[in-house]
């Protein structure tokens, strides 16, 4: 179950009638896959968790394990109340999840006990691997993560903070407390943007967005940064990725629309997205297609 290269965070496909669309998520899931994803992480942030009911997460969980058919791991999305979480947790395992990526609670904020009491309920409750998403009301201190990398299925730590001297002492501390294989990834949004920082302090795995709609660039920049070409890995961030960072923040919640806006580009029907998110306006629609242009040429795809 060990995660490697790129992980690829598929987008939710609905279909013109608003439903799931479970033969279009199964091509993007076994795309992706083939393009060469070093694993798969269906029914997350980018996959639209918070607007899944459970039946449409569990559909949705079940149709990408099929689709990966065992050749990469799968891990999906868990989060929100406390109860919501452990039956997402369940339903995770019974469709074969190979873990789950653990998001924060909703608008609540709880202290530090109490955050690592949800964390152990829910691990707990489905009894998959666990990875801690830090981000938004779950930031953890290095002595929490560390309490929690004691959990048997407690197995790594995703990063959506970019708080570097935090992120130092909490892998320094659990490296120090436990001798357990332990997996820290860089899960900023964009993340190519901060990959060097991040390998710097020896946090070389993450996810990427533009692997959705984008797995050229996305794989010619990993190659390009995990074989030294500081080159290509400049250029593509200097023309791709900031620009499309850019475009991003223009609007809340383009993080996720830009990207499935961006699989529609690329020839996959994969529907809108559902409200609070918006689709992107006809400007930055167009702004996206000239990026992806932009990059497939750099990349020379």
């Amino acid at each position: 179950m060990r995660l490697d290269g790129v992980l690829f965070f598929p987008v939710t496909p609905f279909g013109a009638d608003g439903e799931l669309a479970e033969a279009v998520l199964a091509r993007h899931v076994a795309d992706g896959v083939a393009a060469g994803a070093g694993g798969v992480f269906t029914a997350c942030g980018t996959g639209e968790f918070n607007a899944l009911d459970l039946d449409e997460y569990t559909r949705a969980v079940a149709t990408s394990v099929a689709a990966a058919a065992g050749r990469v791991p799968v891990f999906s999305g868990a989060g929100g109340t406390l109860p919501a979480a452990k039956a997402i947790a369940r339903a995770a395992a019974a469709q074969g999840a190979d873990g789950l990526l653990l998001m924060p609670p909703y608008l609540v904020s709880g202290p530090m006990p109490g955050l690592v009491r949800y964390v152990r309920e829910v691990a707990e409750a489905g009894g998959l691997p666990v990875i801690i998403y830090q981000r938004g009301t779950a930031r953890f201190t290095p002595a929490a993560v560390a309490e929690l990398a004691q959990v048997p299925n407690v197995v790594g730590f995703k990063d959506g903070l970019g708080d570097f001297d935090l992120l130092q002492r909490i892998i320094l501390t659990v490296r120090r407390s436990t001798g357990k294989e332990f997996t820290f990834f860089n899960g900023l949004p964009t993340a190519e943007l901060t990959v060097s920082a991040y390998r710097g302090i020896g946090v070389s795995l993450y996810s990427s967005a533009v692997f959705a709609f984008a797995p050229e660039i996305a794989l010619a920049f990993h190659k390009a940064v995990t074989g030294g070409d500081e080159v290509l890995v400049q250029r593509l961030l200097t023309d791709f990725y900031l620009p499309l960072v850019d475009l991003r923040d223009l609007v809340p919640g383009y993080a996720v629309s830009l990207v499935k806006a961006g699989v529609r580009l690329r020839g996959l029907d994969v529907g809108g997205v559902r409200a609070p998110l918006m689709d992107p306006a006809p400007e930055h629609l167009a702004a996206l297609e000239r990026l992806i242009a932009t990059g497939l040429d750099i990349a020379g795809a």
